[in-house]
C-alpha cells in the first residue's frame, strides 16, 4: 500500500513517495527526532504476510549495517510498525549514473574519478563477505560528494545463501529490479558465470563494474542487442568494443583495466576490487603525466612552456595543480604521446556550453561562466596558470572568438559585437548585432559574423563599421540561417553552417570573401573548425560536432577537400539543444580542448511564492525556449526544442505535469501566446513565405492552423489583448531595429506600429484594461523596461531603474513585474487614470531563469492573476561542474588514417 504525506513510521514523517521496487516503496521522510531528511523504504505490504520475504528484507539490513564507507549509502535503523516492515537510510540529493550517461560519455578525468570511488566501495564490501551482485548505473547515485552505491538487495554473504529478490534503497528513482525466482541481476551487467547459473563472488561485481566503467568512458554499453538472447551470446562469446576504439583520447592504461575486468573467465579478471582500485589510480597517474617531444618550431616552443602538466581534481570548482618539465617520448615507441589534463570553472559555476574559444597560439582559453554578481562574463585562463580571471565589461557576453593575433577577444553583448584586449582594459563596440550565432577573424582585420534576427552572415572590419550582408539564403534548399563561421588559413575561405527547414538539406558549406557563390562540404548540424597538424601546413583535419560526438575528418585547406573519412574523438560535446554551437575549440599549435554541456540546456517549470519560496516542480525537464500560462492558470503553452533540432508548440497540464503536442511541421512553430479566453493558442513559424509569420491554432489541438499574418520580415508573437480585438508582436527585418506593431483580429487584420525608435524595441505586453503596453528598449544603453499609451501614444514612462526585460502586468492591473539583469523578478506599483502613476520598483526574490536579455527566450516567467505565485523555468544544474579536457598535441595519438 501507498502511505499519504504526514503519515508516521515510528519516528519518521513521510513527506513525499521517491520511487518503488519489487519489493518495496521508497520515501522522502523526516526524522522528527534528530530533524534530518531521511530516506524510508518500506516491505510491499502485499509481500509482508510471507515470512521468507521477511527474512530477505532483514537479511538486506544486516547486509547494508556493516557497510561503512564514504561511497556506500548508509542504513541507519530498521523498524517495524503495525505490521509494516521498514529500513531508514541516508537520503541521496542527486541523480542515478543511469541519468547521467544518458547524456552521454563522461570527462576521462571524472570517469577514472568515479571508477577508483566504486572500486574502493566493492573493496569494503568484498573485505566484509559481501557482494552487490546487481552493480549497475542505476544502483549508482552521483551526488555532490561524489560516488554513492546503493541496493545491495541482492548481496549476500559469500556463505550464505543465495538472495533472488532485491528491494532498491536508492531514494530518487524507482530501480529495475529482479523479480523473485529468476536470474539474479539485470542482464546488461551480468557475468557469464552468472548467466550459466554458477556461483558468483567478488569477481562477479568486478565484471559488472568493467561493464559500467566502460559505459562510463564511452557512452555506450559493453554489451548490446535486438534481443535477450542474442544480449546473453554477445555476453558469453564476443569481447566487448575495445575503450580506445570509442574513445581515442583514453589513457592505455584504461583499456587495460575494462578488458581484464571483462574478462570472461572469473581466474582472468583482476581477483579483488582494491587491485582493479590500484590500476584505474595508476591509469589516471598515466593519463595526466607527460610522455614525449621531438625538437620543437618557434611556435611549439611557445605550447612546451606548459609542456608537462598534472590535472589533480581536487574538489568542485577548484582547478588542476600544474607542475612543468620536459616532455619525453612515449616509451619504446621514439612518437610523442597526447598531454591531457582537465580544467574546472570557477567555484561555484558551470561552463556555457559552446563558449570555448582557445586563442590561436595555444596559451589561453577563454570560456563564459558566471562572474561574482550572477551574471555571465567572459574569463581566460592561461594553461599554464591555476586560475581564471574575469574581463570586467563583459557581463552577458556569448559566443567569443579571437583575433588571429591573439591579442583580441571579440563576443556579442547588449545587443552589439565588441572586443577587448586579452589582458583586459574596456570593451569596444564593432557594430550593431542584437544577438548573435558565431563570428571568425581574418588576419586583414576582417570579421565574418552571424547576427541575429538576421539570417544570413555579414562582414565587418575589426576596427569598426557598418556591416555588410555576405551571405545568401538558397530558397531550394529552404535554408533559414547561416551561422557559425571559421575562417581556413588563407583568411579568404571560411566554413559555416547552412540551417534549413529540411534536416536533410542541413549542411557544412564553404564559402569565400571573394564570391557569392558556395559549396556544400557535407551534410552536418554543426560549427566546424580547421585545425592544422603543423605551423605552415594546409593538411589538417576539420572538427565538428555529429550525434554528440566531436569528429575529425582530414582535410586540405589548400585544395579545400577532403583527404580522409570522419573519425570520433570523444563523445557529448553539445548542449542539449541540437543546434547549439558544439562545446569544443583547437589552436594553430596542435592545443584541443572540448566539454560536456548537455544538463545545463535542460529547464523545469517550478511555482514559486512571492518571497521566492518553492511550491513544487512541474513535469519533466526539457528544452523550454519559452512558455505562456494560460487565462485559467490549468494549463502552460510550451516553446520545445525536439530532438532533431525543431521547434514545436506543446500543452502541460499543471496539475499533473503532463504535456502533448499541438503543432506538428517540419518548420519552426515558436512563441506561444493564449488567446484571453484560453480557445486558442498564436504562434509564430516559418512555414510561410515570410521570415517567421504568425498563426493561430485551436488549443485543444484539434481544426487547422489559420493564418494570421504572412509578409515579410520576422514577427514574434508577445500578448493578446484581454478584450480580444489585438495581438501584439515583435517585429524586424533584415539588419534592422526590432519594433513593436500590432495587428487587428477583427475585420481585415490591419497591422500597425505601436512603438517605433532608434532603438530596438522588444518584449510587449498588454495592461489588463488594454490602454497600456509595457515594453523593453535599449535606447538608454542598457535594456529598460518602459510603458506607454495605447493604440494612440500620448506620453512615456520609464518602469525599471537599472535594467530589466519580460514585463508581466498583474490581472488587476495594480503591479508590473519584470526580471533584473542579475535575475530577480522585480515589482512595480502602478495606478492611475488618464495618466500613469509608478511607484520604485522592489525586488521580491532571486530567480535561476536564462536568456533573460535575449529576445529569443522571452518568456520564462508568468504570474498568476493575483501576483502570489510565480510560475518559473530554471535550468536543471549539473551536479558536478563539468571539466573542460584540454589535449596538448592531439594528433600525436591518432593512428595513420
Amino acid at each position: 500500500m501507498s502511505f499519504p504525506t504526514g503519515f508516521h513510521l515510528g519516528p519518521y514523517e513521510l513527506l513525499s513517495p521517491l520511487g518503488a521496487g519489487g519489493m518495496g516503496e521508497v520515501y522522502r521522510a523526516r526524522d522528527t527526532r534528530l530533524e534530518r531528511i531521511v530516506a524510508v523504504k518500506v516491505l510491499r505490504s502485499d509481500l509482508s504476510s510471507s515470512a521468507d520475504l521477511r527474512q530477505r528484507f532483514e537479511r538486506e539490513a544486516r547486509a547494508i549495517s556493516q557497510l561503512s564507507h564514504s561511497n556506500i549509502c548508509a542504513l541507519y535503523d530498521v523498524g517495524n510498525q503495525d505490521g509494516v516492515e521498514y529500513l531508514v537510510m541516508e537520503y541521496l540529493e542527486g541523480e542515478t549514473l543511469a541519468d547521467r550517461l544518458a547524456r552521454g560519455a563522461m570527462p576521462l578525468e571524472q570517469t577514472l574519478r568515479y571508477g577508483i570511488q566504486i572500486a574502493d566501495a566493492l573493496d569494503k564490501a568484498h573485505r566484509q563477505g559481501i557482494v552487490h551482485r546487481d552493480l549497475k548505473p542505476a544502483n549508482v547515485m552521483v551526488t555532490k560528494s561524489g560516488i554513492k552505491l546503493v541496493d545491495f538487495g541482492l548481496a549476500r554473504f559469500a556463505s550464505g545463501p543465495a538472495v533472488l529478490s532485491s528491494a532498491s534503497v536508492l531514494p530518487t528513482q524507482a530501480a529495475n529490479l529482479t523479480g523473485e525466482g529468476t536470474i539474479l541481476g539485470t542482464l546488461q551487467y551480468m557475468a557469464p558465470e552468472q548467466l550459466e547459473g554458477k556461483e558468483s563472488d567478488a569477481r562477479t561485481d568486478i565484471f559488472a563494474f568493467g561493464a559500467v566503467l566502460h559505459e562510463m568512458a564511452t557512452g555506450q554499453k559493453a554489451f548490446s542487442s535486438k534481443s535477450q538472447a542474442s544480449l546473453i551470446a554477445s555476453i558469453l562469446e564476443r569481447e566487448a568494443p575495445a575503450v580506445s576504439s570509442l574513445q581515442p583520447l583514453a589513457p592505455p592504461g584504461l583499456d587495460r583495466v575494462v578488458k581484464t575486468c571483462l574478462a570472461k573467465d572469473p581466474e582472468d579478471r583482476f581477483q579483488t576490487a582494491h587491485d582493479v582500485r590500484l590500476e584505474l589510480q595508476w591509469a589516471s597517474e598515466e593519463g595526466s603525466h607527460a610522455n614525449a617531444s621531438a625538437p620543437a618550431s618557434p611556435r611549439t616552443r611557445a605550447r612546451e612552456r606548459v609542456a608537462w602538466i598534472t590535472a589533480a581534481v581536487l574538489g568542485l570548482g577548484l582547478a588542476g595543480a600544474f607542475a612543468l618539465r620536459p616532455r619525453e617520448r612515449e616509451p619504446g615507441t621514439g612518437e610523442r604521446a597526447a598531454l591531457k589534463f582537465s580544467i574546472l570553472p570557477p567555484d561555484q559555476t558551470a561552463f556555457q556550453p559552446g563558449s570555448l574559444a582557445l586563442s590561436p597560439d595555444g596559451t589561453r582559453l577563454a570560456f563564459i561562466a558566471a562572474g561574482p554578481d550572477g551574471r555571465n562574463v567572459l574569463w581566460i585562463r592561461l594553461l599554464d596558470s591555476l586560475e581564471a580571471r574575469p574581463l570586467p565589461g563583459t557581463e552577458r557576453a556569448f559566443s567569443p572568438f579571437w583575433s588571429p593575433d591573439s591579442h583580441f577577444l571579440a563576443f556579442f553583448a547588449e545587443g552589439k559585437l565588441k572586443k577587448i584586449e586579452a589582458s583586459g582594459g574596456p570593451p569596444q563596440v564593432i557594430c550593431e548585432a542584437r544577438l548573435g550565432r558565431g563570428g571568425t577573424w581574418n588576419r586583414d582585420g576582417v570579421i565574418v559574423f552571424a547576427p541575429f534576427p538576421t539570417s544570413n552572415l555579414y562582414r565587418v572590419s575589426a576596427a569598426g563599421g557598418e556591416p555588410s550582408p555576405l551571405t545568401k539564403l538558397d530558397p531550394r534548399r529552404q535554408e533559414n540561417s547561416h551561422r557559425w563561421p571559421s575562417f581556413l588559413p588563407d583568411g579568404r575561405h571560411f566554413l559555416y553552417f547552412c540551417r534549413s527547414v529540411q534536416p536533410e538539406n542541413r549542411a557544412i558549406c564553404l564559402g569565400s570573401l571573394d564570391s557569392e557563390k558556395p559549396a556544400r562540404l557535407m551534410g552536418g548540424s554543426s560549427n566546424v573548425l580547421f585545425a592544422r597538424t603543423s605551423a605552415g601546413n594546409s593538411e589538417g583535419f576539420l572538427l565538428f560536432e555529429r550525434d554528440g560526438w566531436l569528429v575529425a575528418r582530414k582535410f586540405d585547406a589548400g585544395k579545400l577537400a577532403f583527404t580522409g573519412e570522419p573519425f570520433p574523438l570523444a563523445s557529448k560535446v553539445r548542449g542539449a539543444d541540437p543546434l547549439r554551437a558544439g562545446t569544443f575549440t583547437a589552436s594553430d599549435t596542435g592545443v584541443l580542448a572540448f566539454g560536456v554541456g548537455a544538463a545545463s540546456d535542460l529547464r523545469q517549470l517550478a511555482w514559486a511564492d512571492r518571497e521566492g519560496k518553492p511550491l513544487g516542480m512541474i513535469g519533466a525537464a526539457g528544452l523550454y525556449l519559452g512558455f505562456d500560462l494560460s487565462p485559467d492558470e490549468k494549463r502552460v503553452a510550451l516553446d520545445l526544442v525536439n530532438l532533431a533540432g525543431g521547434r514545436e508548440i506543446w500543452l502541460m497540464e499543471l496539475s499533473r505535469g503532463v504535456a502533448s503536442r499541438i503543432t506538428l511541421s517540419s518548420s519552426a512553430e515558436v512563441f506561444p501566446v493564449w488567446s484571453p479566453d484560453g480557445s486558442r493558442i498564436a504562434f509564430g513559424s516559418s512555414r510561410g513565405m515570410g521570415g517567421a509569420d504568425l498563426y493561430q491554432r485551436p488549443s485543444t489541438g484539434s481544426g487547422v492552423v489559420e493564418p494570421l499574418l504572412e509578409s515579410e520580415g520576422r514577427k514574434i508573437p508577445n500578448d493578446w489583448s484581454r478584450d480580444g480585438k489585438f495581438l501584439l508582436y515583435g517585429f524586424s527585418r533584415q539588419n534592422a531595429k526590432g519594433e513593436l506593431w500590432a495587428i487587428s483580429l477583427l475585420g481585415d487584420r490591419r497591422p500597425f506600429p505601436v512603438v517605433q525608435l532608434p532603438s530596438n524595441v522588444s518584449q510587449g505586453s498588454f495592461s489588463p484594461d488594454g490602454r497600456w503596453v509595457a515594453y523593453v528598449s535599449d535606447e538608454s544603453g542598457r535594456q529598460e523596461v518602459y510603458a506607454q499609451n495605447f493604440p494612440v501614444f500620448a506620453e512615456k514612462w520609464r518602469i525599471s531603474t537599472e535594467g530589466g526585460f519580460q514585463p508581466r502586468w498583474r490581472r488587476d492591473g495594480k503591479e508590473i513585474f519584470y526580471l533584473a539583469p542579475d535575475g530577480r523578478i522585480m515589482a512595480a506599483g502602478v495606478g492611475g487614470n488618464s495618466s500613469l502613476d509608478v511607484a520604485s520598483p522592489r525586488p521580491l526574490f532571486k530567480t535561476e531563469v536564462v536568456g533573460i536579455d535575449s529576445v529569443e527566450e522571452s518568456r520564462q516567467y508568468a504570474v498568476t492573476s493575483d501576483g502570489q505565485r510565480f510560475l518559473l523555468s530554471s535550468p536543471v544544474q549539473n551536479l558536478t561542474a563539468q571539466p573542460i579536457s584540454v589535449v596538448l598535441d592531439w594528433t600525436a595519438d591518432l593512428k595513420k588514417r
